[in-house]
């Protein structure tokens, strides 16, 4: 594993950065008084691709790639594309390079731009492929001797979900409404969720279109690059709806994604191996080597006008199916990938109640109530909380870091129909 790569911008040269010249994350965001364009973290700055490509300076392809603000075109040139650009961008951004001079008037400051979404979902699929996350819900509701579903340890278990709820982080989440029925209830009754909750989770973008099965390794090898990624759950509303299909409303509030793509290319250095498997999988799921990363990932809840406290501290190889067997698994029945797509790895936690990665998990259903460092309890969100996930995987002197995925819990619509 290769150590900090040096670069002639110097805020990308701190060990504690989450974007050194190894990382090269990708994104959209607006610079102070300027429209959204593509652009690339580099330490405290963001390199303004779009502008680049129009002054001839770097290309990526032909024709330009960077019109849109967007990187949906740039994924479509594919692995060999990703490869040249990237090596070009290290290139320019590299100590000693002699276009420095060409390419600094293209840096703006991190913090005086506005990030958006850095591209457009085609498709969204949600995953429930954490093995902690799976026993300890199912054990709360079936009890542990039934907790995993029969077919849990065959194949990944997933739904489709909408597209058009994912949002970037820095959006607002307003609790939905729903039918919310309790266990002595007669009929139930439409209502604000009360019980709001967080998933912490990672999502991996398709950057290479499929029509037809796809190998474990083909599925490895058309993922573009991940990003944090919150699947914000009515648990109530769940509870109601679940049966016999599944989430459905639930999950429909929102999706909030971190603003950077983290390309697979930077997370190569960091593979690692899901876990042993209980029972042998079937050929077209073994992997052929490490598809899993190594990312400590963290779960801060801030209450209104308070500090945030860490709740929730875990790592992304705790999952039992890494990303490429889930997208070979969606590719099975000959369902078509798109460039775009995102992939949801479902809950991620941990053996300990540290690592849970929800808060269904770590108030054992709302019995357990977790006490804040403010000293504010919780059982799940409540309004004016705001929920943040980090992630970053460690090297030696550095980090390759997804920035913040972030959003604010905003009450719920006094009359939705406005009647």
């Amino acid at each position: 594993m290769t150590g900090l790569r040096q670069s002639w911008v110097d805020s990308a040269n701190d060990p504690e950065t989450d974007f050194p010249l190894n990382n090269l994350p990708y994104g959209v965001f607006s610079p102070k008084g300027g429209d959204a364009r593509c652009g690339v973290a580099i330490g405290e700055m963001i390199l303004d691709v779009a502008g680049l490509e129009a002054a001839g300076i770097l290309t990526a392809g032909d024709p330009p790639v960077f019109s849109d603000p967007s990187w949906n075109a740039f994924m479509g040139l594919g692995p060999e594309g990703w490869a040249g650009f990237r090596g070009a961008l290290m290139a320019l951004l590299a100590q000693g390079s002699t276009l420095r001079q060409r390419v600094e008037p293209f840096l703006h400051p991190m913090d005086e731009a506005r990030m958006h979404m850095p591209f457009a979902v085609s498709e969204y699929t949600d995953f429930y492929a954490g093995k902690h996350h799976a026993m300890n819900v199912g054990t709360m509701f079936r009890g542990p001797e039934n907790a995993l579903p029969p077919n849990w340890l065959h194949i990944p278990i997933g739904y489709n979900g909408r597209a058009s709820s994912v949002v970037v982080s820095g959006t607002d989440v307003r609790r939905p409404w729903g039918q919310l029925k309790g266990p002595d209830m007669e009929a139930p009754v439409f209502a604000p969720c009360k019980r709001f909750d967080l998933e912490l989770e990672m999502g991996a973008i398709v950057g290479v279109p499929s029509d037809g099965p796809v190998t474990v390794q083909e599925a490895d090898d058309m993922i573009f690059g991940y990003v944090l990624l919150n699947d914000w759950s009515a648990r109530d509303i769940q509870a109601w709806e679940y049966q016999p299909l599944g989430p459905f409303q639930a999950k429909a509030t929102a999706t909030s994604i971190s603003p950077w793509i983290v390309t697979k290319a930077a997370l190569e250095p960091f593979r690692t191996s899901t876990p042993d498997r209980e029972r042998e999988l079937l050929p077209h799921l073994r992997e052929p080597g490490p598809m899993l990363y190594d990312i400590d990932l963290m779960v801060t809840l801030a209450p209104a006008r308070q500090a945030p406290s860490v709740i929730a501290e875990t790592n992304y190889r705790q999952m039992y199916y890494s990303a490429a067997q889930q997208l070979a698994h969606h590719t099975t029945s000959g369902c078509p990938m798109r460039v775009g797509d995102l992939l949801g790895s479902g809950t991620i936690s941990g053996p300990e109640k540290a690592e849970r990665g929800s808060l269904l998990e770590l108030s054992w259903g709302g019995k357990e109530p977790l006490t804040l460092d403010s000293g504010e309890e919780r059982c799940f969100l409540e309004d004016g909380d705001t929920l943040t996930l980090l992630g970053a995987a460690k090297g030696p002197g550095y980090r390759i870091g997804f920035g913040a995925c972030a959003g604010t819990v905003l009450p719920a619509l006094k009359d939705p129909y406005g009647r």
